[in-house]
């Protein structure tokens, strides 16, 4: 019964913690948005003492059930590790081996000094799973919302809308197939490698978990040495021969209490005095035998694969039906745009994670993750595709690290995160010779006025003149620019951010 309460959880955790990275509406933040903000690493760096404190406190006293319940990355090991588990000649695969704890406690060091440098959010279990939504998951999602929305265009039903379906960064994608990759090998061949040498999380949780009030126990008058917990344990912390479990390591999955038909490992407070004398080892024809019902017990189902034969080819953008548009490039910035909310980059790199979650819900298309080493895959405004609006702050609700805060709607309009700058080349004013006003008719603070070319000339056209003192870097000039492929006018970012 354990067990089954403990998958109950882990898949409702797990699947609504996917649909945060994958649902491109915003509807279910608004719901379970928490669930991003209990995980360990994020509450941390937020200084979310209240979360930190609940996650501790159930360690102490369950053991590490936030690895296997709460933790999306635990969670998808152990549905890799059960289909590996459903071949045949993958049952009864793992055995009992010794912790490494010298490599567990020097990847703890290699993260907290990573974290220091801002590049160690490749080891964060939360982020690397949120790159693997973001980036694996949520095109395939996006596709099928396509095709249904094309469906019912073709039923006159507006049920579904379109959306774009397009690659963020090259770098980020290369990351998270490399890390799916690693962990789908490690997990189908030994279950919990990753969770018990490299994850700073589990690493951390294990010395706590260590003296947890309820743990599994061995009750040594019943064991007949059958070591079928030790071949079911995906996390291979249990050592049948001494009757001992690495506590450190086990991540109170309940697996071995199902798996032992003894009921010789319970899951308990009261300590058991162990037996001088060993049980009788049962032959080894019998040890092999696993439970004739293990097929039936079964919560968790792999998401299914929805093929298309054939996909409708991409249409052209045009202008009018006449000419194709160019796409826009995105300019070369001496310093990077950040959210509003993020206060400087250097507190912004300090506290985020880069775990895309925000970049999955900007409404408006803005954030992408960067390609730069020293903030790969943090997030970064780029204006191509839309502007950051005044009425949007989903970013900084959905951000779990802290790393984007915002108190209220209002004051978000005021924060200056850069300014607009005027490349005359590039200005069709100057190119083609016609009229243009769009960066100024569009500035939501009014910081673009257009003025003469020429002072003294009446009939000179207008180009545009920015007030740095007023501009507050939201792009919607630099998105609504009709220059291609480079926009005349652009962002560029402050390494500060300030009230205007």
């Amino acid at each position: 019964m354990l067990r089954k309460i403990r998958i109950a959880a882990a898949a409702f955790f797990f699947v609504l913690t996917t649909l945060l990275f994958l649902d491109f509406t915003g509807t279910l933040h608004a719901w379970f948005g928490w669930m991003a903000k209990i995980q360990f690493l994020p509450a941390l760096l937020a200084l979310n003492v209240g979360v930190v404190a609940f996650l501790v406190i159930l360690t102490l006293l369950f053991g590490r059930v936030y690895c296997s319940v709460i933790c999306p990355l635990g969670v998808m090991q152990d549905i890799v590790s059960w289909a590996s588990g459903k071949r045949r000649k993958h049952r009864n695969r793992f055995a009992y081996s010794p912790a490494l704890t010298w490599l567990r406690r020097g990847m703890l060091v290699v993260f907290v000094a990573a974290m220091l440098a801002g590049v160690g959010s490749l080891l964060a279990p939360y982020s690397a799973y949120g790159r693997i939504a973001s980036n694996l998951l949520a095109p395939v999602y996006a596709w099928g919302n396509n095709l249904l929305a094309y469906i019912a265009g073709r039923m006159d039903s507006y049920a579904f809308y379109s959306v774009d379906v397009w690659m963020k960064s090259l770098s980020t994608l290369l990351v998270a197939v490399v890390t799916f990759a690693v962990l789908f090998v490690l997990a189908w061949r030994s279950g919990r490698t990753y969770c018990n040498t490299i994850c700073p999380v589990g690493t951390v949780l294990g010395f706590l978990a260590r003296y947890s009030l309820f743990k599994p126990r061995f009750d040594t008058s019943k064991c007949n040495g059958c070591k079928l917990c030790a071949r079911n344990c995906k996390a291979s912390c249990i050592d049948p021969a001494a009757h001992k479990i690495d506590y450190s390591r086990c991540v109170a999955c309940m697996d071995c209490l199902e798996n032992c038909r003894q009921g010789a490992i319970t899951y308990t407070l009261r300590r058991r005095k162990p037996d001088p004398a060993p049980a009788p080892q049962r032959p080894a024809a019998d040890a092999a035998k696993t439970p004739s019902d293990a097929s039936r017990r079964r919560f968790l189902g792999l998401a299914g694969i929805v093929a298309y034969s054939a996909l409708r080819a991409q249409e052209k953008k045009v202008d009018g039906g006449l000419a194709v548009i160019v796409d826009k490039k995105i300019p070369n910035r001496a310093t990077p745009v950040v959210p509003p909310g993020a206060q400087s980059l250097r507190h912004f790199n300090a506290h985020c994670t880069g775990c895309q979650l925000c970049v999955s819900v900007c409404p408006n298309q803005v954030l992408r993750p960067s390609g730069k080493l020293m903030t790969l895959m943090q997030p970064e405004m780029s204006f191509e595709r839309g502007y950051c609006r005044p009425e949007c702050t989903k970013c900084a609700e959905v951000c779990p690290t802290g790393a984007i805060r915002l108190t209220d709607l209002a004051g978000k309009s005021s924060i200056q995160i850069g300014h607009a700058v005027w490349i005359a080349e590039n200005c069709e004013v100057n190119t083609d010779g016609v009229s243009c006003n769009n960066c100024a008719r569009h500035c939501p603070a009014g910081a673009i006025k257009m003025v003469r070319r020429d002072p003294d000339d009446p009939k000179s056209p207008r180009i545009p003149a920015v007030n740095e003192e007023r501009c507050i870097g939201c792009g919607a000039c630099e998105n609504l620019c009709p220059a291609r492929p480079f926009s005349a006018i652009y962002v560029e970012g402050h390494s500060r951010h300030r009230i205007v």
